[in-house]
């Protein structure tokens, strides 16, 4: 499924030469009409020889309407390049030529329209040299260029057939499993409700499904769905579609919203991106002393991707400033948030007066942070992000994020699945990531990925970072607490549940965290008590060893040494607590079990009685002393009598 649209100078014959091909005018509007310019966006559909049914998107030519060429072009896989033979090359012919070329669209067809209304041969010769010469250096620089007349037909089997030649050479679509549709048309149908069209991108939709709408978060149902005017029950990536929606309004939506299943896509209000500024990128007023032109730091710019338009603050890294021509890195505050993809395409214009001043490609969507702007580090992430393999990818991804669902990591660096798997399969090979739990079979990575979890070295060392200074700040604020618990840890490291455990059995076996049934700790970390508080403790013990079985009670305990240093006991394993009401020794309840596992092996059961007996103490304690190991399984219980338990 190919989509391809038309770009050039107002007045040129784009629209005449769509339904010349097609059958189809694509200037749905009254006004178009009347004015007989193309003022909004387009829609046309044609048969190849082939017989693959391409989409076309017309686009308006006047300078005044660029934003709605702009919310156009981004899904496009190739463009016809429309220019008038009997004017030639024109403003609008230039910056149409310059977006097509910051969008890097793939391929293109130049068409010289208008030839009709030529007679002289050396005037067509040099038009045709002047376009050659224009799009030199540019995607549309091998192109091949058809020359055409729509009213008389001349050269149009040549231009579908061309068409069809450079589409076969395009790759298809990614399914990624997400799909998205930037919606650029919103209306309502009679007797069906609201319909919104777009692109389909990264995924398939089908009648029935659960969808969402970015950046409001609207969720809604698909009642049906068409593509160039034909139901189907399932859309493909790269098809242009109509999707029917129940129970929304047309007020509810606009041209630039997003839809798409929930939890895949989230809209974003920082973005990392590489821009290419224009060479003709206009002069503007900078503070007294600054270079002139080009693009400053914090500068307000217009952006576009997809069909979305969004204002924007530049924040330049590694720069002070980008002069026209140059290329750098920028992270762009977006005054309201937008869904976008890593590796989607953007144009950057200036507000007043309206001219595009360059474009690029997001690297990064959701940077967590606004960042320093001046770090090698950074760009050194960057760049890796923008060119790297897929392996580099996977590892810059596992670097920056910490450990991953196979699933997610796949997802998230927007490579094909066979693709990531032999990454993945490659990094594993030689140990550059890992498994956090078991070890792997490369044949079940596709199949296992939503369970396996695996990190890079780097990620780790970050992750592992983090638990550590999380510790050793619990530790640093509760001294007298030995663990922190499991359930504040993981609030503070803000990990899902199977992540969370996953990494602490990890960590567990490095060595690096010691895990108890109440909570973690530190190796190195030890209870700290004042000489004071150590020289009560040191005396209770005394005492508690003098009569073992006959302990304070848990009250006494706490006037003697304090609430916090009992905890202290009980939470380093010191001291257990049996019942609200018996504390011991933990080494004396050792010794107990000990001493009870010996004597059932031998006479098989035990009452109370028998136990506040032999140890000389009180019912109390020996009832709490049974019923403590029949909670551990040690013994159970049958009647009045205990059995050596599992």
């Amino acid at each position: 499924m190919h989509v391809i649209g038309t770009a050039g100078h107002v007045d040129h014959g784009k629209s005449t030469l769509i339904k010349a091909l097609t059958g189809i005018d694509p200037d749905r509007l009254k006004e178009e009409k009347q004015r007989a310019m193309t003022i909004d966006l387009g829609f046309a559909w044609l048969t190849l020889p082939s017989g693959e049914t391409i989409g076309m998107v017309d686009v308006p030519g006047h300078q005044d309407f660029i934003k709605n060429m702009l919310a156009g072009v981004g899904g496009i896989d190739a463009a016809l390049f429309v220019v008038a033979a009997d004017e030639g090359v024109m403003p609008q012919t230039r910056e149409h030529l310059a977006i097509l070329d910051l969008l890097e669209v793939p391929r293109g067809v130049i068409v010289l329209t208008k030839t009709d209304l030529v007679e002289d041969e050396d005037w067509l010769e040099l038009v045709q040299a002047d376009v050659i010469e224009t799009v030199a250096g540019t995607v549309l620089a091998n192109a091949p260029l058809i020359a055409v007349s729509a009213v008389k037909g001349t050269g149009l089997k040549q231009l579908l057939k061309t068409l069809e030649q450079i589409l076969a050479e395009i790759p298809p679509r990614l399914n990624r499993g997400r799909p998205r549709l930037p919606i650029d048309r919103v209306f309502s149908i009679s007797g069906f409700g609201t319909v919104v069209t777009g692109t389909l991108l990264d995924g398939q939709l089908s009648v029935g499904q659960e969808v969402e709408i970015l950046p409001q978060g609207l969720k809604t149902r698909i009642r049906g769905l068409q593509s160039h005017k034909q139901k189907v029950q399932e859309s493909q990536p790269g098809s242009r579609t109509a999707v029917n929606l129940i129970g929304l309004n047309t007020n509810q939506l606009q041209r630039g919203d997003v839809l798409t299943v929930h939890g895949r896509l989230e809209p974003s209000q920082l973005i990392d991106a590489y821009l290419k500024l224009l060479p003709g990128s206009p002069h503007l007023p900078t503070a007294q002393g600054g270079i002139k032109g080009g693009l400053r730091h914090n500068q307000e710019v217009e952006l576009f991707t997809g069909a979305a338009e969004v204002v924007a603050f530049t924040r330049l890294l590694g720069v002070p400033q980008l002069k026209p021509g140059q290329e750098g890195w920028v992270q762009f505050r977006l005054t309201k948030r937008i869904p976008v993809a890593k590796g989607d395409h953007f144009i950057i214009r200036q507000p007043s007066p309206s001219l595009t001043m360059g474009g690029g490609v997001i690297v990064d969507p959701l940077p967590r942070r606004r960042h320093r702007r001046f770090r090698p580090q950074l760009i050194s992430r960057l760049e890796t992000l923008l060119a790297g393999t897929p392996e580099d990818l996977l590892l810059t991804e596992l670097d920056r994020r910490g450990p991953l669902p196979i699933k997610t990591l796949i997802a998230e660096c927007r490579l094909p699945t066979e693709t990531a798997t032999t990454a993945l399969a490659t990094l594993l090979e030689t140990k550059q990531i890992f498994p956090l739990a078991n070890a792997i079979d490369p044949k079940a990575l596709v199949a296992e990925s939503s369970k396996i979890i695996v990190a890079s070295p780097g990620g780790w060392a970050n992750l592992g970072s983090q638990i550590k200074t999380t510790l050793t700040d619990y530790h640093h604020h509760f001294p007298l607490r030995l663990n922190m618990p499991k359930s504040e840890l993981k609030s503070r490291l803000k990990l899902e549940s199977r992540l969370f455990n996953e990494s602490i059995q990890y960590g567990q076996q490095q060595g690096m965290v010691v895990m108890t049934e109440t909570g973690l700790h530190l190796p190195e970390h030890q209870l700290k008590f004042s000489p004071e508080q150590q020289t009560t403790i040191n005396q209770l013990l005394i005492d508690m060893r003098r009569a073992p079985y006959n302990t304070p009670l848990p009250k006494e305990i706490t006037a003697t040494i304090g609430e916090e240093v009992m905890a202290a006991l009980l939470d380093s394993g010191r001291l257990i607590r049996l019942s609200n009401e018996v504390i011991l020794l933990t080494e004396t309840y050792h010794d107990f079990t000990t001493w009870l596992i010996t004597y059932l092996r031998q006479h098989h059961t035990i009452n109370v009685a028998q136990v506040r007996d032999t140890f000389k103490t009180s019912r109390k304690y020996a009832l709490a002393l049974l019923e403590y190991t029949d909670e551990q399984r040690l013994t159970r219980r049958i009647g009045d009598e205990r059995l050596l338990g599992e």
